[in-house]
């Protein structure tokens, strides 16, 4: 339940950041009547992403039947690749998208062809809503016994709390800092990842693929994994109650190698490149 919320509470808040930016600028530059183009790109954006969890849904039976372990497997490590990319991303170019967003919507209104604003809506949606997918396909296939019924909890708490977040902040909440609200939910986001990527190489190690371990420690009596507080724990950052040393390998590596990726210090780019303007804060 704690992985499902802070995912779709970050894709969630993104996608309502993005619509929040649309609609806001068209207000400030007079473009009101041209709201429903955003609200009808934001709307479709939401269906093709329900409709693109029904086809992974459907798909995944007849994939996992051809070799639960190998197809379980490739669906964890593509959703950490991704994951851990779209971090950097954010974590690079996050201050950007406002002045992106932005650029398009004045040259839409420049070439009279402002129904490209419902592309831009449907983008910005449909993109947060097709990673979330995949993220939430992942940590599924990832659980050993994953309940359903929390997993959707913590998912519609995540939407539910992005979206009162985006409403605060283009509603006199702007004292809101998004820039701690990126680095907070991408430590989150990194503690999850890693956690995939033990499970992925702790996988390799139980086919055979990747040599036996020994257990590096046994907390089950004190913290069970298969618990309700340890499987909430496992789920969000990983948490194993006897992982086996290349597991514990496999996260400690990645927390080190992703954590330096994700924050190091950018060097800012060329000022004679367009790409070198950073706009204002969305704050």
């Amino acid at each position: 339940m704690g992985a499902t919320f802070v995912v779709t509470l970050r894709e969630g808040f993104e996608a309502a950041l993005i619509l929040g930016i649309v609609y806001t600028y068209l207000q400030k530059i007079g473009a009101e009547r041209h709201y429903r183009y955003a609200t009808w790109g934001g709307g479709l954006g939401v269906l093709a992403s329900v409709a693109l969890g029904v086809v992974v849904t459907a798909l995944s039976g007849p994939l996992l039947d051809l070799g639960p372990d190998l197809i379980g497997l490739a669906v964890i490590f593509v959703a950490v690749i991704v994951l851990t990319w779209h971090g950097y991303w954010m974590q690079q170019h996050a201050r950007a998208v406002k002045g992106e967003v932005q650029r398009q919507i004045d040259a839409a209104q420049a070439t009279h062809r402002l129904w490209i604003v419902g592309l831009i809506a449907f983008a910005g949606v449909f993109r947060e809503g097709a990673e979330t997918v995949l993220f939430l396909w992942g940590l599924l296939t990832q659980a050993s016994s994953p309940s359903g019924l929390a997993s959707a909890a913590g998912a519609l708490l995540g939407l539910g709390a992005a979206a009162m977040l985006g409403w605060a902040i283009f509603h006199g909440g702007r004292n809101v800092s998004l820039q701690r609200f990126f680095t907070v939910t991408s430590v989150l986001l990194l503690f999850l990842a890693a956690g995939m990527f033990s499970t992925g190489v702790g996988r390799l190690e139980s086919m055979g693929t990747l040599p036996q371990s020994t257990v590096a420690w046994d907390t089950s009596f004190a913290l069970d994994d298969h618990g309700l507080v340890g499987s909430f724990l496992g789920g969000l950052i990983g948490y194993r109650a006897r992982p086996s040393v290349l597991e514990l390998g496999a996260y400690v590596t990645y927390l080190i190698v992703a954590g330096t990726l994700l924050f190091r210090t950018s060097v800012p780019p060329s000022p004679r490149s367009p790409k070198g303007r950073v706009p204002a804060h969305v704050a």
